[in-house]
């Protein structure tokens, strides 16, 4: 069964815990294992956050996007935002990559995402916003298709 959601609220930090939580009771109902939620829960606080701080540089009159789709135990999940985009993608994919280091961040969003998730794609240009679209199988629906 299709199922799906979409959300969009401020670009506020005190928003990210507001994401993370509704995304989770969201993919509640497909019963994911406490390491499965926590992952996931772990990639929206980043996507977000790279979104608050990143795309909207704390501008509070940005908005984030996330939309979630789930269909036979996969996860579909995009988190978008209509910033300042990135100007080089491979490099912000790389670990401890920041453009933020006056803020201690540790450069680690993009790695996360695609440590946790089996599938990462980033789609941004400079002055157009970023959109991140992350996809996970669920253990129990993978052991139903073997």
């Amino acid at each position: 069964m299709r199922n799906e959601m979409n959300i969009q609220f401020s670009a506020l930090s005190q928003n990210e815990s507001f994401a993370r939580v509704t995304v989770a009771a969201f993919i509640a109902q497909l019963d994911p294992t406490m390491d499965e939620l926590t992952e996931i829960k772990t990639v929206v606080s980043e996507a977000v956050t790279n979104a608050i701080i990143h795309g909207y540089d704390n501008n509070p009159s940005g908005i984030v996007y996330i939309s979630v789709l789930m269909e036979e135990g996969l996860i579909d999940l995009t988190i978008k935002d209509d910033g300042m985009g990135i100007n080089d993608v491979e490099e912000a994919r790389q670990p401890l990559f920041t453009t933020k280091p006056e803020l201690e961040r540790s450069g680690m969003g993009f790695t996360i995402m695609e440590n946790f998730m089996d599938d990462v794609e980033i789609q941004s240009q400079p002055g157009t916003g970023t959109i991140i679209r992350l996809k996970k199988h669920l253990a129990k629906s993978k052991a139903l298709c073997n």
